[in-house]
């Protein structure tokens, strides 16, 4: 199997495309303006104690409050508020560590928290709907190989999907006399077979950002952040990255060399697989993102020959439908093609879980089977398609109506995007102006670009249909163009574009605001 990471850097957003065999599995998209992501620590006062919840609200600067269970402030909560008092107490005296008492593991929040304290916090899911950011007093600081959690009795514990005992020894052993005091770390997988200079090189790149936490912490004048993650872009390859992947292709030059510095870092044999794109069409496009993305997340989604999925989300749950469709043989019996389309309907299922980043409970309708050993076969191989999932999930057998519940951790808002396009005549509107007027349309824009912006170098977008008529011929209207306003102008196919949408971009890719009417 090749992997390769496809990501593409916009003014406002990132979007990250995992590819297996070039077939799309996941895609991250972020919002570079949106600033409460997980793994964020800010200083926050507490709002609200909603006792018959055991939980309470707290204000950590965002225009909803965070939701704090007593079970999410960790048992280690005193230890870890009284630091955050001597801090804000005295901001000049270095605080001073004291083992407290293990909070009770039943207890009540009442007796912990009161309204108007300052508490530390960490965002541990984003976000979503109408709630506000669930966060966790139980600090973590998460590297490549190992995760931090500060101010936790001294243990250290290992992945459970490193199989060896003798491997997981020795990193234990290693770890624990490497590790800082009053510190608990928690080795992960890819730690298997490093060696002590990596191992200890991340641990002190860990303490550092604690450190630094505690300094901003010092420094602060009330609530707000004081640790953000790294960059979307490395947090995203920290979590993803392995050392399966073959390419990673980047359109944007700082990102490039951020990229390349971090596989440097943690892979320095593998830097060389980090390629800026440098290429004229967009960058989802040339590697056949675009069209996947188009295909796959619609209500209805195709798959192998005629079957097909119905995929609908409710306030409760998402809900999946298999159906058939034209998908019968008819040398085979109805068991038969059930079985069939369940095992490929399963395949898809985990792959649409994963791309869109499903949380919460799935019941997924799985066409009706009477043998108990083909509802198995079926249950037995969505285990195996889903066991390359990085998220938290739980599968439950079919039932006897061929009914299956998933549940996976819900850490952000499932991705969405719409595959509808405005209608390409009338742009919604129920009116359209003559189509063989539309080139008129953009040479108007043309000409308020190169006379009045005074821009002498740019693309032009289209839908690819649109590039083809505009490019076509010996004396092209392309060529016109260029021949009456600027030798500057391109004209380049954007698969994302309606059929008579489009727009105009300046040398360094940035969308030009046009303003002058049609």
């Amino acid at each position: 199997m090749t992997k390769e990471l496809v990501i593409d850097v916009q003014q406002e957003t990132v979007s990250i495309a995992l590819l297996e065999d070039k077939r799309l599995v996941e895609l991250n998209r972020d919002n570079l303006k949106q600033n409460y992501e997980v793994g964020n620590i800010y200083l926050g006062r507490v709002k609200r104690i909603l006792t018959g919840l055991n939980a309470a609200f707290v204000d950590i600067g965002s225009d909803k409050e965070a939701f704090i269970h007593y079970h999410d402030l960790g048992e280690n909560f005193p230890a870890m508020n009284n630091i955050v008092k001597q801090i804000l107490n005295d901001k000049k005296r270095t605080p001073r560590y004291e083992k407290l008492p293990c909070m009770e593991k039943d207890g009540s929040i009442r007796d912990v928290l009161t309204v108007g304290q300052m508490i530390l916090v960490q965002i541990i899911k984003e976000p979503i709907s109408t709630k506000g950011a669930r966060v966790s007093s139980e600090i973590s600081i998460a590297g490549r190989y190992m995760v931090m959690l500060p101010f936790v009795d001294n243990r250290t514990s290992v992945s459970q999907k490193i199989r060896v005992n003798a491997e997981k020894t020795r990193l234990k052993q290693l770890v624990h006399s490497i590790k800082p005091t009053n510190f608990s770390v928690i080795i992960r997988t890819v730690a298997d077979g490093k060696r002590v200079a990596e191992l200890d090189g991340e641990i002190k790149v860990l303490k550092n950002r604690w450190d630094k936490t505690l300094e901003n912490l010092r420094k602060s004048t009330g609530i707000g952040l004081l640790s953000q993650e790294s960059s979307r872009v490395v947090s995203n390859i920290r979590d993803l990255f392995d050392e399966e992947y073959e390419n990673i292709h980047v359109n944007d030059n700082e990102t490039f060399k951020e990229i390349q510095d971090y596989i440097q870092l943690i892979a320095p044999d593998k830097k060389d697989i980090v390629k800026l794109y440098e290429g004229e069409f967009p960058i989802y496009d040339n590697f056949g993102v675009t069209r996947q993305i188009k295909v796959s997340f619609g209500r209805v989604v195709s798959f192998k020959r005629g079957a097909y999925l119905i995929m609908d989300q409710t306030e409760a749950m998402f809900v999946v439908d298999v159906n058939s469709g034209t998908r019968i043989k008819a040398s085979q019996n109805h068991e038969d093609n059930a079985l069939e389309v369940n095992l490929l309907a399963a395949e898809e299922i985990a792959r649409q879980l994963r791309l869109r980043d499903i949380g919460g409970l799935v019941v997924i309708d799985f066409i009706d089977m009477l043998q108990k050993a083909n509802m198995k076969k079926v249950c037995d191989y969505m285990y195996k398609m889903m066991s390359t999932d990085r998220a938290k999930h739980n599968i439950l057998p079919l039932s006897k109506f061929c009914l299956m519940e998933i549940t996976r951790q819900r850490v952000r808002p499932a991705i969405a995007i719409n595959t509808n396009e405005t209608c390409p005549t009338c742009f919604g509107t129920g009116k359209s102006k003559p189509s063989i007027l539309f080139t008129n349309q953009l040479e108007n824009k043309i000409h308020f670009i190169v006379n009045e912006l005074e821009i002498k170098k740019f693309t032009l977008c289209v839908h690819p249909f649109i590039e083809a008529y505009i490019n076509k011929g010996f004396v092209s209207q392309r060529r016109r163009w260029r021949i009456k306003y600027s030798r500057g102008i391109r004209v380049i196919p954007m698969q994302e574009l309606g059929f008579l949408q489009y727009k105009f971009l300046d040398k360094n890719r940035n969308e030009i605001d046009l303003t002058v009417p049609n």
